[in-house]
C-alpha cells in the first residue's frame, strides 16, 4: 500500500516514515511539508540525517495524493480540513491523527467522508481506544450518581485543551448516559463556582515537561471511587496505531470511521 506522510519532519511523521521502511505491507510514497520548509526540496533520508533514499520532501499534495493510496496526517485542523476535502476528490484514504478542531471543522471533515475514506482518531492507541469502550461501559452501569472528571496531562508543547483524547473519553462517557457532551461538559472552574452541577463531566488539563499523555476518567460516587487510567511511554503506539488504520482502510467504502471501527471494537 503506498503510503504518504504529511508533516515529515516532526517527531510523529519521522516515526511513521521509519515505521512505513520495517513494514512488509506498505511502502513511502511521498513526504509532504509546509511551504517554506527547511527540507522542502531534500532527499528525505539525508534531511533526517541517513543516506540519499530517493524520496523528495515536496510542499505540493496534489503531486503526494497522485502517487499514493492514503495519507497520513498528524497536522494542525486548517490543514487537515482542506487535506480531507483534497483526499476525497483524489480518492485516497486520508487517516487523522490532528486534534483541536472546532464543530465546523468536524462538520468539514464529515462532508469529505461523504465520499472519502477517513480514519479520525484523538488517539490511535490500542490501550486509549479500550478505555473509551470502557468508560462508556461504566458510565452507563453507574449512572448519574457518580460524578466524571477527566484529568489529562501532555508536554509543555502541546496546544489544544481538552486533548482528543479527553473529548473522546468525554463523548463515550456522555454516551454511556444517553446525553450529549455538549450539554454537560464542564471545562473549567474558577474563584466561587458554586456546587458541582448534577451530571457535568468535568475536564481538566496539566500541560509541562515531557508527558507523552496520561489521562484518568474518576467516577466519584459517596462511599467510593472508580478510576479508569492509561498512561503512554512511547509516542512510537501512536504511529503505529496510525499505521494498523491506514492498511484497515484499504478496501473500506466511504465513511468517516473511528479506531474502534480499526480495532473492531
Amino acid at each position: 500500500m503506498r503510503m504518504a506522510v504529511m508533516g515529515a519532519s516532526g517527531r510523529m511523521g519521522q516515526m511513521l516514515v521509519r515505521l512505513i521502511d520495517e513494514s512488509d505491507q506498505a511502502t513511502l510514497s511521498a513526504v509532504v511539508e509546509r511551504a517554506g520548509h527547511d527540507w522542502i526540496g531534500c532527499d528525505l533520508g539525508q534531511a533526517m540525517g541517513a543516506g540519499p533514499r530517493g524520496v523528495v520532501v515536496t510542499d505540493d499534495v496534489a503531486v503526494a495524493l497522485a502517487a499514493s493510496d492514503v495519507i497520513i496526517d498528524f497536522t494542525s485542523p486548517a490543514v487537515t480540513v482542506a487535506l480531507a476535502q483534497a483526499a476525497a476528490a483524489a480518492g485516497v484514504a486520508h487517516v487523522i491523527g490532528t486534534t483541536g478542531f472546532s464543530e465546523e471543522d468536524l462538520a468539514a471533515i464529515a462532508r469529505a467522508g461523504q465520499t472519502g475514506r477517513i480514519v479520525r482518531a484523538g488517539n490511535m492507541s490500542l490501550g486509549v481506544n479500550l478505555l473509551v469502550t470502557l468508560t462508556r461501559q461504566v458510565a452507563a452501569a453507574l449512572g448519574a450518581d457518580y460524578d466524571i472528571e477527566i484529568i489529562e496531562a501532555h508536554h509543555r508543547h502541546k496546544v489544544d485543551a481538552p486533548s482528543g483524547t479527553a473529548l473522546m473519553l468525554g463523548d463515550a462517557a456522555a454516551a454511556g448516559r444517553g446525553v450529549a457532551l455538549a450539554d454537560v461538559a464542564d471545562r473549567g472552574r474558577d474563584g466561587i463556582t458554586g456546587a458541582r452541577k448534577p451530571g457535568a463531566i468535568g475536564f481538566h488539563a496539566i500541560r509541562g515537561g515531557d508527558f507523552i499523555g496520561e489521562h484518568d476518567v474518576i467516577f466519584a460516587g459517596e462511599g467510593e471511587r472508580i478510576t479508569l487510567r492509561h498512561v503512554a511511554s512511547d509516542r512510537a503506539l501512536f504511529a503505529r496505531g496510525a499505521l494498523k488504520a491506514a492498511l484497515w482502510l484499504k478496501g473500506q467504502g466511504p465513511g468517516e470511521y473511528s479506531m474502534l471501527d480499526v480495532l473492531g471494537l
